[in-house]
């Protein structure tokens, strides 16, 4: 990781929380330090499940469209099959038939590439507790046993106990959807940019950009304030506890393009949890540029989306299922403002 990029994603991090499970590209980064009762009975560690391998194509796309203007939405997933490579044959034609690809929204913040050199000092340990506080100290004894036991059952050996719940849960989900056959699935959105760029179509951002207006200060609150992060923390032990199998079931639904499968698919309960701990936060609440940012990149990617299909004959664009599926969904919004709304078959 670049020292620019790092400097952006541990500022970002008061603006999104690595719900890794559901976002593709999400991905911890390095930590630039050095990263009660008895456990309960949970058994063997957990069967080794199918999951599908080889050459899938992926999910079909929607088609949103007004008069003679279409835009292809495609959906992303994660985590993916590890052993799993996707035929991107369909969206290759689609992108290349578009005058535009739509990526999806980010919100980003500036603080300068000379300015975010000076800051990284101050970013070590960002991701661990307050006052040098281990996850047993900060834990409901039921909680940090629970904890134990999955650490045990997925033979999860680095040392994350002086972590906050927040990012300590996610390392652990992390290494048990590995050794599931699971991974991040980062290289699709990768793969259309690629497309795209051999195609000379047009790549958009969607979502929207801030200033920090004084990263230094922030930073320092957000290492010295307590996260109310016990709700994701538990979520993600739930998701261990509970979720392995499904999220199995929904990356080969995924890979399969099994729309039936992926229209059932339940994303919001960690990631709200998750998002929530760091969005519902003291430092991000006294920072009037991190206001509302789920609300502003909804805004900004249908503000971007309507421009797109106004002014293009055909527009290719990326959301993460999450944001496509349901009737809180993005696609859901632009139907009600008028647009045919299509799902594949």
């Amino acid at each position: 990781m670049s020292k620019r990029r790092a400097c952006a994603f541990y500022l970002a991090v008061l603006a999104s929380c690595p719900a890794f499970a559901q976002s593709g590209a999400a991905q911890s980064p390095p930590d630039t330090a050095a990263a009660a009762s008895a456990a309960p009975d949970i058994g063997d560690a957990a069967p080794a499940q199918i999951v599908v391998s080889g050459r899938r194509p992926g999910p079909g796309v929607w088609k949103v469209s007004k008069g003679e203007h279409v835009m292809w939405v495609f959906g992303t997933y994660s985590p993916l099959p590890h052993k799993m490579e996707w035929d991107s044959a369909r969206v290759e034609r689609l992108v290349a038939a578009s005058q535009e690809v739509l990526l999806p929204p980010t919100a980003s913040g500036h603080v300068g590439f000379f300015r975010g050199v000076t800051l990284l000092p101050s970013l070590i340990g960002i991701r661990k507790n307050p006052d040098d506080a281990q996850l047993r100290d900060v834990l409901p004894a039921e909680v940090y046993a629970r904890w134990t036991g999955l650490k045990q059952k997925y033979d999860f050996r680095d040392d994350v106990e002086s972590y906050r719940p927040l990012f300590a849960g996610g390392e652990l989900l992390r290494a048990a959807m590995k050794k599931n056959g699971l991974a991040p699935s980062a290289q699709v959105v990768k793969a259309i940019e690629a497309i795209a760029s051999k195609n000379n179509v047009k790549l958009s951002k969607s979502g929207f950009e801030y200033d920090v207006a004084d990263p230094r200060r922030m930073i320092k609150d957000f290492k010295q304030s307590q996260l109310d992060d016990l709700a994701c923390f538990s979520k993600t032990l739930d998701s261990l506890d509970t979720d392995i199998d499904a999220m199995r079931m929904r990356a080969n639904a995924w890979a399969n393009g099994d729309i039936a499968e992926i229209a059932k698919l339940d994303y919001r309960g960690r990631d709200d949890a998750c998002n929530d701990a760091v969005l519902n936060s003291s430092v991000v609440r006294n920072a009037p540029e991190l206001q509302d940012i789920p609300g502003r990149l909804r805004d900004s990617w249908l503000k971007n989306a309507e421009k797109s299909l106004a002014g293009n004959a055909s527009t290719f664009a990326i959301l993460q299922m999450k944001d496509i599926v349901g009737p809180a969904g993005y696609l859901a919004a632009l139907q009600d403002r008028g647009y045919t709304v299509e799902s594949p078959r």
